[in-house]
């Protein structure tokens, strides 16, 4: 006892760290939260959700025409599918893709994209869910829906499929 007492009271932590690391914090998660909304992290948010007309999706295809390099192309995104599969259990396929289609081509493609959808729709909801764990499923899936979009938007003006998404759950 005779210890504590001559060395003095005891002098307890100042808040001042607690409180500067606080507010240091909240400004960097506002930083940070603002960063993201407005589109300087991961790119500017869709005001709709996405493109629903063939106006706004030839628009934002338009804009790949201006890159150099890329040649005489545009990618127009197709809306994501969600497909239940047909199984002994309940499974579910989420795909989404964009197509690759000559400049000329982007506002017939574009008009026809419900139709488009609707094709792919319909041979996923067909496909066996066994086929899709074969090695060479996702070449077999881009050959197969390539020659269903053929067939509803005319050869020659979708040069090709890119699976953007592709996941079975």
């Amino acid at each position: 006892m005779d210890a504590a007492a001559e060395s003095g009271p005891v002098k307890k932590g100042g808040g001042k760290g607690l409180v500067l690391g606080a507010i240091l914090g909240l400004l960097l998660g506002g930083a940070g939260f603002y960063a993201v909304w407005s589109g300087m992290v991961f790119g500017p948010r869709d005001g709709a959700g996405g493109a629903d007309d063939a106006s706004a999706a030839a628009e934002s295809a338009s804009a790949w025409r201006e890159v150099p390099g890329t040649g005489d192309i545009a990618f127009l995104p197709v809306d994501p599918i969600v497909v239940s599969l047909t199984s002994g259990q309940a499974q579910h396929l989420r795909f989404a893709a964009q197509l690759e289609v000559g400049s000329a081509h982007v506002d017939e493609v574009a008009y026809l994209m419900p139709r488009v959808v609707d094709a792919m729709n319909s041979y996923l909801r067909a496909v066996d869910p066994a086929e899709f764990s074969a090695p060479g499923a996702i070449i077999n899936l881009r050959a197969q829906l390539m020659r269903r979009v053929a067939l509803v938007v005319g050869e020659g003006r979708v040069r090709d499929i890119l699976v953007m998404e592709f996941v079975l759950s």
